[in-house]
């Protein structure tokens, strides 16, 4: 599951447990419900850390969960999938700064989850970023593309990682872009998490100007997430009244 606690102005969001932190609808759910809390938040001056204990940030859906249903198991992939872009959308929505570090291994929608926040730090003694989605056989939901459009800027970058399942070591996302910062271990990583967390917090800007600027900054995936209209669909509708 998950934890939430405060620490000075930096919400910590931690999975917890050794395991690899599978994306059930029960973790989800309890994701979620930390996101309601943080953003019922009414103190200015706050930012969001997330993280999880052992070796993985994140391992993507829970396919054993799928699987288990037989021949119902492509509806409990998508019941997951539906549910997670809630999370995204929680996250691109949230009225503050948002910063993932990433603990350990992080793949498919463990990788989605962490590029969802505003900056990604991770730890580069172990773990890797991985799409799984090609090697298992399984496409990609149109917001993960939207998203790894939005967030995975060099077209070399997103070639390998949807077109080729390259699995990103800490260094070389640092290279390419796809993260800010890696550091020697999952300590350090939460250690230059929470102090960039409580350097954006000390800024205290308006959280809801901070999530506007977000969403515009984004438009695409959060056309896709529905947190903007389509301005192809509302200039046309504009222009027949």
């Amino acid at each position: 599951m998950c934890t939430l606690e405060k620490r000075g102005s930096v919400y910590v969001l931690t999975l917890t447990g050794d395991g690899e932190h599978r994306l059930s609808p029960t973790l989800i759910d309890s994701i979620q419900a930390a996101l309601r809390r943080v953003r019922s938040d009414p103190t200015p001056g706050s930012a969001l850390v997330t993280t999880g204990e052992g070796r993985f940030f994140s391992n993507g859906f829970d396919l054993n969960w799928a699987q288990a249903a037989g021949s119902g198991f492509l509806e409990r992939l998508h019941h997951m999938v539906e549910k997670f872009q809630q999370i995204v959308a929680d996250l691109f929505s949230l009225p503050m700064p948002t910063i993932a570090a990433v603990s350990g291994h992080a793949a498919a929608a463990g990788f989605m989850l962490a590029i969802s926040h505003d900056y990604v730090l991770m730890r580069k003694d172990r773990g890797f970023l991985y799409m799984s989605e090609l090697d298992i056989g399984l496409p990609f939901p149109d917001y993960f593309m939207g998203l790894m459009r939005s967030k995975i800027g060099a077209a070399s970058a997103r070639r390998d990682v949807v077109l080729r399942a390259a699995k990103f070591t800490a260094a070389r996302a640092v290279e390419e872009g796809i993260i800010d910062a890696a550091h020697d271990s999952a300590g350090e990583t939460v250690e230059a998490a929470m102090r960039l967390g409580e350097e954006l917090a000390g800024r205290k800007w308006k959280g809801e100007v901070y999530a506007g600027i977000r969403k515009a900054t984004f438009p695409e995936i959060c056309e896709v997430l529905g947190l903007v209209e389509n301005k192809k669909t509302t200039t046309a509708t504009a222009s027949r009244l």
